[in-house]
């Protein structure tokens, strides 16, 4: 690496495969850190057949050498991570000075979950297809001075005069919508027993990664959400709540940017995406019926079918620009297999006229044409194989067409959902 400090960021809308390359990668690692987002990540990653889906801890968590931290950046559902906390207990992976959480993160609160829900449904048809996990509503809360984090819960009698006060503006809100308010005296009851999980692990997490970095340690920074949910530089107000590109990793962790090195681009061989929004690639037939089944493409998240489309390579172009990309992993590629023929987007026209992602808002992406490229595909089983020589002639032909467009050398290629199944370049 160039650095001690590396990168993985999803290229589209999410969904890349971004947990199995963390893991990957993570062998090498000393310390796996998120920096972002919440538990509307959904990381799926496969060891000796089982299927792990996380949310909040790093995807680096089964590889037993790797130090796991949740920064500041990241917004936490107690819930939910203690959930995932237990869950690797109960197989057998130890945590204790191995899973570190911040005391500047951000709570996930019930009434958060709440004004989620009510937000989207009274936005009618205009939705914007949210994961309702309460993940807008906290970050909201952050940003107005109306945010209660993990320092405040290390302070029990500190925590519930915030809480109650904060429920109580919330419910007033809640009753406006008709919505049953938030009972103050159960949810503290719940908080406390979650409290008493989680506060083993919280620490100052920024002078461990000072620490780290002065002694040189090689540190993965994982990308929750992907680049194309940027809350700066996607199509507003179609985005995640916290900002994707590697800036976030400064203000998300204390790590210094300019200690970054490596920054590896994840892009799936074809485009998916959850919620509303304009999907300028977007296969509504058949075919898209198909290879939604084949990539089993349901939010780890949510549950909700995905919709897919081709490769849309002028906005993946986007991505690797503003992030500084070095290099690229390429996912699920053996899900095209079989299939004839296989386009990718190359360009827009809007009106007739070439236009730019980065010139485009969500108004003028609904509307402009893709301009396409088309490879020949197929046939074979490419799950086993292990050296690049050795893939399928159209296959090799297709992936150095998306390393050239990029102008980003492609270093990994995912074979399929398993660990093994993988060819490094």
């Amino acid at each position: 690496m160039a650095s001690n400090v590396s990168v993985v960021l999803g290229t589209q809308w999410g969904d890349e495969g971004k947990g199995k390359i963390v893991d990957l990668l993570a062998a090498k690692s000393d310390y796996v850190v998120r920096f972002h987002g919440g538990n509307n990540a959904g990381h799926t990653i496969v060891v000796n057949g089982k299927k792990y889906p996380l949310h909040l801890i790093p995807s680096g968590v089964l590889n037993p050498a790797a130090i796991c931290v949740i920064a500041n950046g990241v917004v936490v559902d107690l819930e939910v991570l203690t959930s995932e906390i237990n869950m690797f207990l109960a197989d057998g992976v130890k945590l204790t000075k191995r899973l570190f959480i911040s005391d500047r993160c951000h709570l996930i609160l019930p009434y958060h979950k709440a004004l989620d829900i009510i937000f989207e449904k009274a936005r009618g048809k205009n939705k914007l297809g949210t994961t309702a996990r309460g993940i807008g509503p906290a970050y909201a809360d952050k940003v107005s001075y109306n945010g209660i984090r993990i320092y405040e819960l290390e302070d029990w009698e500190l925590f519930k005069e915030k809480f109650k006060f904060q429920a109580k503006i919330k419910n007033e809100i809640l009753k406006t919508f008709k919505v049953e308010p938030i009972n103050v005296s159960k949810e503290l009851k719940n908080l406390a027993k979650l409290r008493e999980i989680i506060l083993p692990y919280v620490t100052d997490t920024y002078q461990l990664l000072q620490k780290a970095v002065n002694q040189n340690q090689k540190i993965l920074m994982e990308g929750a959400q992907a680049i194309m949910l940027d809350v700066d530089f996607s199509p507003y107000p179609f985005t995640t709540a916290s900002n994707t590109i590697p800036g976030a990793i400064n203000t998300g962790s204390g790590i210094q940017i300019q200690k970054v090195g490596d920054i590896c681009g994840v892009v799936k061989a074809y485009t998916s995406r959850v919620g509303g929004g304009p999907f300028v690639t977007e296969l509504t037939d058949k075919l898209g019926d198909e290879i939604r089944e084949k990539g089993a493409e349901f939010g780890t998240t949510t549950g909700r079918p995905r919709r897919v489309g081709w490769l849309d390579l002028e906005a993946v172009k986007f991505a690797c620009e503003i992030s500084g990309a070095t290099e690229a992993a390429i996912t699920k590629i053996d899900i095209l297999s079989g299939l004839k023929k296989i386009k990718v987007c190359i360009d827009y026209k809007l009106n007739g006229r070439p236009i730019s992602y980065s010139s485009c808002g969500y108004e003028e992406l609904a509307k402009l044409t893709p301009i396409y490229k088309e490879f020949a595909g197929w046939e074979e089983d490419i799950t086993k194989i292990k050296k690049f020589k050795d893939l399928p002639k159209n296959c090799q032909t297709y992936i150095q067409f998306i390393s050239d467009f990029l102008n980003v050398p492609v270093k990994i290629v995912s074979t399929g959902p398993a660990r093994e199944e993988y060819i490094k370049l």
